[in-house]
């Protein structure tokens, strides 16, 4: 998108002078699309890079995750009676005495293996990865500018997002980085308070002290102690300038593929300088294309370019108008040990339904403080690339078909949001998801089917009015296939010896 004039004039609030003109000249020379305002990131869309991709992996990893006792550590230590309280109360010692910063250093990723990791997620099929940049404990993942606290200092030593960046790159994967800072002004409150009750009643916490403030910020945020209210009000000035900093600092270092926001486009005019910066800085190095997005969880932000919409643990209800995205996990984003995860079967599920309606998944594999994988999460991720070897053919560069899917499933109507994902029934063989390209038509038959798959909407009748069929193919079978199309459905049967569990996939060419 062309920045124009009148954009111009209304940025600087009608003023056009000559530093302003000057200004605008030196940014469309350097390549740049897009001025810090609403009206102006209307004109960006999704690259296609990204509708063709359809996967991504996720590391959520940090020094919350060296405790390996599940997610918001950092917080919830300073919450008398929780879980991760009485565990830190026990391990460590009392907040007052031992607090968050006293844990940063246990993050020692003494086995991080990131060329290996990267090796394993892209024969899995992922297109993309993520990197925790920053979570909500203020403690940035790379060599940070503007704050001590950060990786290459403590912990492990290490530019976590620099190195994962290089692996991801010699992989030939896209590169994104994933920031959680905005709200840490106020999630990180708990920090200045103190016990109700017990020997150590009123006894303030390690936050109090003014010397650890650019970790647990000043002693103002304690107005907000008792709530978390997700959203801007009760932030200072101060530090939406210094969060604005650190991540001007994160995407000239990093110029990264995808910049996550975990809630809305925060801060306005901040946020807005942010992704503006964002989108100019990866025209600059596509020649003129913006290939980098930047994701908001509120649809508003969204609704007219912007950004990419993104779903936590959630799921559309049909098929978008626009690509957007599920971010989940195979378990808890933190490191917990003993977590139950995900299924393989699971994990297929979730992606075929996202990718029928228009969407990428992006899925967490939280390390533990090694940074390797644990057996239960290395079962997971062998059985997605299993499936992925035999049928990703119908996943990548795909595009919606007329319906996204049809079965005892899609009876189920659930509203497009975040946290929905176990709201949608468990898909067996008679549900059906479908994906296009051109003429061919992929159907995933999300089970295995006793004799034959039954496909109502590829019927010659049907509504959808696919046409004449020329062709079936089940992806992963080589030997001949039976099947039949009459008015009511496609009948396909199956071989006799079966070839998943998960879900299978046929590949039908239409006339």
């Amino acid at each position: 998108m062309a920045l124009n004039r009148r954009e111009l004039l209304q940025w600087m609030g009608g003023a056009c002078s000559a530093l302003a003109l000057s200004r605008f000249a030196t940014a469309q020379a350097q390549g740049a699309s897009f001025l810090p305002t609403r009206e102006s990131l209307q004109g960006y869309r999704i690259p296609d890079w990204f509708r063709d991709a359809k996967f991504g992996i996720w590391s959520h990893w940090g020094p919350q995750s060296a405790i390996e006792f599940g997610d918001w550590y950092a917080r919830t230590m300073y919450q008398e009676g929780s879980k991760q309280y009485l565990y830190h109360v026990e391990t460590y010692g009392h907040p007052s005495k031992v607090g968050y910063k006293d844990l940063v250093d246990n993050w020692k990723a003494a086995k991080w293996d990131p060329d290996h990791l990267m090796g394993l997620y892209k024969k899995a099929g992922a297109k993309y990865f993520v990197s925790m940049g920053v979570h909500h404990d203020n403690f940035d993942l790379w060599d940070s500018k503007y704050t001590r606290w950060n990786a290459v200092k403590m912990g492990p030593k290490r530019d976590i997002v620099g190195t994962w960046q290089k692996a991801a790159h010699k992989q030939g994967l896209r590169f994104g980085v994933s920031e959680h800072l905005w709200i840490s002004y106020k999630w990180f409150s708990v920090s200045h308070g103190a016990d109700k009750t017990g020997p150590l009643a009123g006894v303030s916490y390690d936050g109090v002290d003014p010397q650890y403030a650019d970790l647990y910020h000043d002693a103002d945020c304690a107005r907000v102690i008792d709530k978390l209210d997700w959203n801007d009000d009760d932030i200072p000035d101060a530090w939406k300038h210094h969060y604005l900093d650190r991540m001007t600092d994160l995407i000239d270092k990093y110029q990264p593929d995808l910049l996550y926001t975990d809630g809305h486009l925060p801060f306005e005019d901040y946020g807005l300088k942010m992704v503006s910066h964002l989108y100019n800085v990866s025209s600059q190095l596509h020649r003129g294309t913006t290939e980098a997005i930047y994701t908001s969880k509120e649809k508003t932000d969204c609704a007219i370019g912007t950004c990419l919409l993104d779903h936590e643990r959630g799921v559309s209800d049909g098929i978008a108008k626009n690509p957007w995205q599920t971010d989940t996990c195979i378990g808890q984003w933190n490191y917990n040990r003993g977590e139950k995860y995900k299924t393989t079967k699971k994990v297929i599920d979730l992606l075929v339904d996202i990718v029928s309606k228009n969407g990428n998944l992006l899925l967490n594999f939280p390390l533990p403080n090694s940074g390797e994988l644990d057996l239960e999460e290395m079962n997971t991720l062998e059985g997605i690339t299993a499936w992925m070897e035999v049928n990703s053919e119908g996943i990548y560069a795909s595009r919606p078909w007329k319906i996204y899917g049809e079965g005892p499933a899609t009876k189920v109507k659930i509203e497009a949001g975040n946290f929905n994902e176990d709201k949608q029934k468990d898909l067996t063989a008679e549900d059906v998801r479908f994906t296009a390209k051109g003429s061919t038509i992929y159907a995933f038959v999300m089970g295995w089917p006793q004799k034959e798959a039954v496909v109502q909407a590829l019927g010659l009748a049907s509504s959808q009015n696919p046409g004449k069929i020329l062709k079936v193919e089940l992806l992963g079978y080589k030997g001949d296939l039976g099947w039949k199309q009459d008015e009511t459905s496609l009948k396909v049967g199956m071989p006799a010896e079966k070839i998943s569990d998960v879900g299978i996939t046929l590949k039908v060419d239409l006339a």
